[in-house]
């Protein structure tokens, strides 16, 4: 019999499979992978071009996962996502068609280039595990990550994506522009064609859900609870914030914790790895006024300011 995988073995396998077409972005891939130990979904928000579609497929494949991917267009509408009902003539019922939610990873592509109606269509989903179509509730798989990218909020023909639904996503972050060397790297691995088309399942479904149990187990002091709390906490009474962050924050930021206390291969959280999270757990939640926003204020700021600010626990 095959002894069990360890968790911060799983971690490493999926993150060296996926560097392999992700280069250089090692800190991406481990927030990736603490949002998908910590049982919550991802919000990549980056400029077009700088890896957001393939490293949501490039995780796909190294975990065996189903995957689908939904472009959100203006004209796309909710049942395009979540599915529909259409009268069978042989059975004379109305038989249930799943959309594309229905899977274990889902690419929510751009998704601020649709209405808020459709974006909001996935608040259940993501918040619930269940998709409720004509008065029937359906399950969801037992391992279900969103990763939605979206393009910077100036851009044409964008929504930003209600307070809400912000608030669903554990984790927000930016893959980013990687160093001109690697740059030059990347240029040599798909001058003849994509390495993503050589992936293959590096660890299996049953060890990615193994991981979100163990992440779960991790142990975290009363001392570090009361500090996570002390930094959601003061982002309510920050100055240039409209709307603070809520106490779901608090436990995304717990469980993003946990996940990274997780992937170093301990049982404890410590506060660095609090610290690590912070910004991604919480920054996306704030509401700024718009005073501080045309100033050049953003969220990011707030929360490094207030980390920065408070002690940590010994």
């Amino acid at each position: 019999m095959t002894a069990p995988r360890a968790p911060q073995q799983t971690f490493l396998e999926i993150a060296k499979n996926i560097e392999k077409v992700m280069r250089g972005q090692s800190a991406a891939i481990r927030k990736l992978l603490a949002a998908l130990a910590g049982g919550g979904h991802v919000l990549l928000e980056d400029f077009p071009g700088t890896g957001k579609t393939t490293l949501a497929k490039a995780l796909a494949k190294s975990i065996g996962a189903k995957f689908n991917r939904v472009q959100f267009t203006p004209d796309l509408l909710p049942s395009d996502i979540l599915g529909v009902s259409i009268f069978d003539q042989k059975a004379q019922a109305f038989r249930f068609h799943e959309g594309p939610v229905f899977t274990n990873i889902l690419l929510a592509d751009e998704v601020n280039r649709a209405s808020p109606r459709t974006q909001s269509a996935l608040l259940e989903a993501m918040g619930e595990g269940q998709v409720s179509v004509d008065g029937t509730t359906s399950r969801l798989a037992e391992l279900f990550f969103v990763i939605s990218t979206q393009n910077p909020v100036e851009f044409h023909g964008t929504y930003p994506l209600p307070e809400a639904q912000m608030d669903r996503f554990m984790l927000q972050f930016s893959p980013g522009y990687v160093a001109p060397e690697i740059e030059v790297d990347i240029l040599s691995d798909q001058q003849t064609k994509h390495p993503i088309d050589g992936l293959a399942a590096c660890v299996s479904l049953d060890d990615v859900l193994a991981l979100r149990r163990n992440c779960r187990e991790v142990r975290l002091s009363p001392e570090l609870k009361r500090y996570i709390i002390d930094i959601v906490g003061a982002t309510r009474g920050a100055k240039g914030v409209k709307l603070g962050a809520s106490p779901r924050a608090s436990l995304s930021l717990m469980k993003a914790a946990q996940a990274a206390a997780l992937l170093d291969g301990r049982d404890f959280v410590a506060p660095e790895h609090v610290q690590e999270m912070a910004v991604a757990a919480v920054a996306h939640r704030l509401s700024l006024d718009p005073q501080a926003r045309f100033s050049g204020l953003t969220g990011q700021a707030v929360v490094e300011r207030i980390v920065k600010s408070l002690k940590s626990p010994a």
